[in-house]
């Protein structure tokens, strides 16, 4: 499968990035920065990933394989030579493994000073609990985040792993790494990002930590205005066991929801919390008489804020998505499009997540400029996918 630079279309393009093959929020961040042009390659060990890879797995798109053996020092060497002409290094180990390595700040900085080092990590490269093992659930637990998740007063319910790896995590390290490159334009030094989980977790909190602070906020699930606690901003089963999504905090879209619900002249009014109770029996009595199919027809496009909650199989088909053309058949499977938008520089889905670790070992090597890749593979420092 031959491999080439320059293949991207976004804003990115002529941005070059070494990934250090993990699982999870690092992968992401490497999918969004190839999505939106950059120039990735991705280094696994040979077999691959625990959990991560094959031709299924979306976050692996846009960027070629390469096996190299890192208990080698010629395969330590050979990163190091992708580094001295990267912008960026991606690598999602425990603190102080690819020092260990020979790949830590410090050596790849030596052959690039304006190199991004950007680290992703559920704890963060310092603090007490910075060599555990943990996944995002522990991140977001110790956050304050997990405590006041779902609607169910008796325990917290966690929405797989959203919250943690790619809101807190992923995110949060492309923030850095441009953030981190726009300096280096005019500094000509790069630096070390530390991406944690918990920090990134904490900051997309920061609304319901202002909230606490302002005496506002009651630490407990289904008392507030966003968590369920508000009959109007909150989840109603339809006559066919499916789901709508009511959001109506403004007076006039609550107007609006009461008025199509057709419950206006029944319906307490929407900052009388004592009859709170009443008026969630009567927007879940209502919501159970008619489908969601129903529903949809009467509420999609009005100002009541009201939409039927759908499966990821059937989001495609939404009319404002596929308009939009938000999730798109891709070399035969259903994904993502690149976001967000660009006027000028579009971002373009390119090549399809590789079925084998190594499947691009020979070409991307040889496309980075790495000399003598054929020795590399005789000596199985490299390995070629069949």
């Amino acid at each position: 499968m031959s491999y080439e630079l320059g293949q991207g279309t976004g804003p990115l393009r002529g941005v070059k990035v070494v990934e250090i093959a993990g699982i999870g929020p690092g992968p992401h961040a490497c999918m969004i920065l190839a999505d939106l042009g950059a120039d990735v390659i991705r280094v696994e060990r040979p077999g691959g990933q625990v959990l991560s890879g094959g031709s299924h797995d979306l976050l692996n798109r846009g960027r070629p394989s390469v096996a190299l053996d890192l208990k080698s020092p010629e395969a330590v060497q050979t990163v190091l030579d992708l580094v001295a002409s990267a912008d960026v290094l991606v690598e999602g180990m425990r603190p102080g493994v690819t020092e260990r390595l020979g790949l830590g700040p410090d050596d790849c900085h030596a052959r690039n000073p304006r190199l991004v080092y950007a680290r992703m990590t559920g704890w963060g490269q310092t603090g007490p609990l910075a060599h555990a093992a943990g996944h995002d659930m522990n991140y977001i637990a110790i956050t304050g985040a997990l405590f006041g998740l779902g609607q169910d007063s008796s325990r917290p319910h966690f929405p797989t792993n959203l919250v943690g790896d790619f809101g807190g995590g992923s995110t949060y390290l492309v923030i850095g790494i441009l953030a981190a490159l726009l300096e280096a334009r005019g500094s000509g030094r790069g630096q070390v990002v530390d991406g944690a989980i918990v920090d990134g977790t904490a900051h997309v909190n920061a609304m319901t930590t202002a909230f606490v602070g302002a005496g506002i906020f009651r630490e407990e699930r289904a008392a507030n205005l966003l968590d369920g606690g508000a009959p109007f901003y909150d989840v109603y089963e339809t006559s066919d066991g499916r789901h709508m999504s009511v959001g109506a905090l403004e007076p006039q879209f609550f107007d609006a929801l009461v008025t199509l619900l057709g419950v206006k002249e029944t319906c307490p009014g929407q900052h009388e919390l004592e009859r709170y109770d009443e008026m969630r029996a009567l927007f879940a009595d209502t919501f159970r008489s008619r489908t969601q199919a129903d529903w949809v027809e009467l509420f999609e496009g009005t100002d009541a804020c009201v939409a039927g909650i759908i499966p990821v199989t059937e989001a495609k088909d939404h009319p404002h998505l596929a308009a939009r053309g938000t999730l798109v058949e891709h070399e035969g499977r259903l994904q993502p499009a690149p976001a967000p938008r660009f006027s000028r520089t579009e971002a373009t889905l390119s090549t399809p997540p590789p079925d084998k670790a190594g499947r691009h070992t020979r070409d991307a090597l040889a496309a980075w400029g790495v000399a003598d890749v054929d020795g590399l593979l005789a000596r199985g420092v490299a390995v070629q996918a069949d």
